[in-house]
């Protein structure tokens, strides 16, 4: 595993300069990744607030092959380039080994982008899927997505008189994921950064298809002050909102525990998306959202044979 030494000294296939927000996790979680890539990488960006605050031209913060693809088909143009890499080394027109990376934000990976996900995995492509995964369809409104958690304030679901946000919970995209018997699929957080690039070059190193989930928190869409970003994240493990896992194999590992699990609330009130919950006729739902991250620790535990 890189030290923190051997990352800041690494080439930067991410460049500074772009013109992501302040305070944006997205930007942190593609350094750490790209930081332990070893070979040459192609990236694949569906568009979104990374694609488009990096790509703005005549200008790209991206040092290596950078493709630009659809909403919804960043897995599907990555799977088209690792077939055609596949094919010319067969064909003996290209030498040497590269890496094959496929981004998409919550909304096009979660949501409209399922289907070409799943379809690269099952179709067992050599290539790396990157969730960033900031709770909402940020670039164009900050309308909820299926990662938006439930409570959260969005355009879409506005809390007020007649709603309390999203009704729904998140969906357990890992799981639909592992669903697919994949070589690697791991949750990570970047403010647990040596576990997160841990888990990337495991993941680059799966010799199949392999899954990122990274937790990207947004300072428009999340409200809160863009200083605060790794705090935010690493609250949200220490909350256990934002478990850190990996499932190898099909075998499910918690790669990092709480020592003093804290309450949802220290993550929750830190964000203006979720401060209605606060008010006193709302206040009941805290509790049932204590009782969901609860709930869903204590199947995770089963689900990983390891018992609290």
């Amino acid at each position: 595993m890189a030290s923190l030494r051997e990352m800041a000294a690494a080439p930067q296939l991410f460049a500074p300069g772009h013109r992501m927000c302040a305070g944006c996790g997205a930007p942190v979680v593609m350094r750490q990744v790209l930081s332990v890539a070893k070979k040459p990488v192609v990236v694949s960006c569906a568009t979104g607030c990374l694609e488009v605050a990096t790509t703005i031209y005549p200008y790209t913060a991206w040092r290596c092959s950078f493709i630009h693809n659809a909403f919804e088909n960043s897995a599907a143009t990555m799977s088209g380039v690792e077939a055609a890499y596949r094919s010319l080394k067969r064909q003996g027109k290209l030498k040497g080994e590269m890496l094959f990376l496929a981004v998409g934000g919550d909304g096009g990976t979660y949501d409209i982008g399922l289907q070409s996900l799943s379809g690269m995995l099952e179709r067992g492509h050599r290539v790396v899927y990157l969730c960033y995964d900031n709770g909402a369809y940020m670039n164009t409104g900050i309308q909820r997505s299926s990662a938006t958690p439930r409570g959260a304030d969005t355009t879409t679901t506005p809390a007020g008189t007649e709603s309390a946000g999203k009704r729904q919970p998140r969906k357990d995209l890992l799981a639909i994921v592992a669903a697919h018997h994949i070589p690697y699929a791991a949750q990570g957080s970047p403010s647990h950064w040596r576990d997160l690039t841990r888990k990337a070059e495991k993941a680059f190193e799966a010799g199949g298809p392999a899954f990122l989930n990274l937790l990207a928190p947004c300072p428009r869409g999340w409200r809160y002050d863009t200083a605060q970003t790794i705090e935010l994240t690493r609250l949200a493990v220490e909350t256990c909102f934002w478990p850190l896992l990996e499932i190898e194999h099909g075998r499910c590992k918690i790669t990092y525990r709480p020592k003093q699990k804290k309450p949802l609330t220290d993550f929750l009130k830190a964000q203006g998306r979720f401060k209605h919950l606060f008010k006193d006729e709302n206040k009941h739902l805290l509790e049932e959202l204590q009782n969901e991250v609860d709930d869903n620790w204590k199947d995770l535990e089963s689900r990983c044979g390891e018992p609290g």
